[in-house]
């Protein structure tokens, strides 16, 4: 771990490096047996984020980077390819937030032709629009407006068109000078990630984007315009079945070292070598023994009980997933309505597997109604209960279920209760930036934790919870 802080430069401490966010996109498809052709559209050095290096891996692929209709693309070629093929680009970019760069608007675009009777309604629309406004940003979101408000004529325009290609050939109508760009929200250890869609309006030196769906003006600071030059996203020729998607993975560097490490050093190895989609994978896999050491110490030390011996870990999992006070609402609501229709369960006398797989099910159904309730409600945090792990969840419930016909409702309320906190106190270790930190970059430090726990499993002596007992001791000596 020393050696990383010294020969590396890998501070200790989060937040005194160089913010750099490194995307990798996964391009996959079928060949038949022909020549295969792909383009992809790659960002540059934009306004807040600067391009410092790109890699890709493509066995067997020529490569070759190119400039169509004012955007960069990665240009992969192969002579003959059969079956799945999968391509890899990936780009760092420097967070520069004092990097100002002048976007050039759109060129002079041809109008839409609208047929009937779709023409109609869009004129109307446009037409209230136009009277509520007064730039073409406002024009933007009243435009928004109207699609939200007269429901019949947006459903008509539905059938013919997206909502976003409709808010674009209207503005163009309204001679806006408007694109359409797809852009990639970044949030650190993110995998399977798409593009977004946006309409980037410009209003005359400035621009600005505006989601077509909510009508919310977006935050630029952690937003990547991936395809933003009148073009398209992917284009391949001689195969099918073609998708991308993105992986994305927050790093710190040191300001003097912005240079990938040194080939060929064993010991400057890091988990930055590997594809993001993994990185993001580790990045939370590492925090789990960090989970297992709070519940070892809580559980030697201090002697709070809990159901199931590593449950509250893989609750905490899921509460950096929905955030806390939603999991701890989702969790309390699921597990005690579980309970409730376990108890009818229980008069069924069904054999151990079939009686956990009606649990299964079961916490499936519910999950899938609160989210449904919570949509209808407007609730979208709501929504993340589906993160919770749904096996563990119907575990749960069929050991507390069992605990209470065996030991009542009070033992059932200590250890569920005191697998809560568990979760909550693993959470809260879990969460933090510095140990995010730490256990990414000093992969020792997993070493470091099996030896406290190696420490911890030998300890024989009270637990702070059983120090009760003596109480009456102290009662008498008074």
């Amino acid at each position: 771990m020393n050696y990383r802080h010294v020969a590396d430069n890998v501070s200790w401490l989060p937040g005194e490096l160089s913010r750099v966010w490194s995307v990798e996109a996964k391009v996959q498809l079928q060949a038949t047996g022909k020549p295969v052709k792909v383009s992809l559209a790659i960002p540059s050095t934009q306004a807040g984020f600067e391009l410092l290096r790109e890699y890709t891996a493509s066995p067997g692929f020529g490569l070759n980077y190119s400039v169509r209709n004012g955007g960069r693309r990665a240009e992969w070629a192969v002579r003959e390819a059969r079956g799945k093929q999968s391509l890899y680009y990936r780009v760092d970019m420097l967070a520069k937030p004092d990097l100002n760069i002048l976007a050039m608007p759109p060129q002079q675009q041809a109008l839409p032709r609208i047929p009937e009777p779709y023409a109609r309604v869009a004129t109307q629309l446009l037409a209230a629009a136009h009277q509520s406004s007064a730039d073409p940003l406002s024009l933007a979101l009243a435009l928004i407006k109207q699609f939200d408000t007269q429901h019949q004529q947006a459903q008509l325009l539905y059938q013919h068109a997206s909502r976003t290609q409709w808010m674009l050939d209207l503005l163009l109508q309204g001679r806006v000078a408007v694109r359409r760009v797809q852009a990639l929200v970044l949030e650190d250890g993110r995998r399977r990630q798409e593009l977004r869609d946006y309409l980037q309006v410009f209003t005359g030196q400035d621009y600005f984007l505006i989601d077509p769906l909510t009508g919310q003006q977006a935050a630029t600071e952690n937003l990547l315009l991936w395809q933003y030059r009148d073009d398209s996203l992917l284009d391949v020729t001689g195969g099918h079945r073609s998708n991308v998607s993105f992986s994305i993975i927050e790093q710190e560097l040191p300001a003097a070292r912005l240079m990938p490490l040194e080939e060929g050093n064993l010991l400057s190895f890091s988990l930055y070598s590997l594809p993001l989609e993994e990185q993001a994978l580790f990045k939370s896999i590492l925090l789990i023994p960090v989970g297992v050491l709070v519940v070892v110490l809580l559980r030697v030390l201090v002697g709070l009980r809990t159901s199931g011996t590593f449950m509250p870990v893989l609750i905490a999992m899921a509460f950096m997933q929905t955030s806390l006070l939603t999991g701890l609402i989702g969790f309390i609501l699921i597990v005690a309505t579980g309970l409730y229709i376990r108890a009818y369960l229980s008069r069924l006398n069904l054999l151990l597997v079939a009686r956990i797989s009606a649990v299964i099910i079961m916490v499936i159904g519910i999950i899938s109604v609160f989210a449904i309730v919570a949509f209808q409600l407007g609730l979208s945090e709501g929504m993340k209960v589906t993160f919770f792990p749904m096996i563990i969840l119907a575990w749960t419930i069929e050991r507390m279920s069992l605990l209470w016909e065996e030991e009542g409702a009070t033992e059932v309320l200590k250890q569920g209760g005191g697998s809560l906190l568990v979760a909550v106190l693993a959470y809260l270790a879990m969460d933090s930036s510095l140990v995010r930190h730490i256990t990414f970059n000093f992969l020792g430090v997993q070493l470091v934790l099996m030896a406290v726990v190696l420490l911890l499993g030998s300890y024989t002596g009270y637990r702070l919870l059983e120090l009760r007992r003596f109480k009456p001791l102290r009662v008498s000596s008074n």
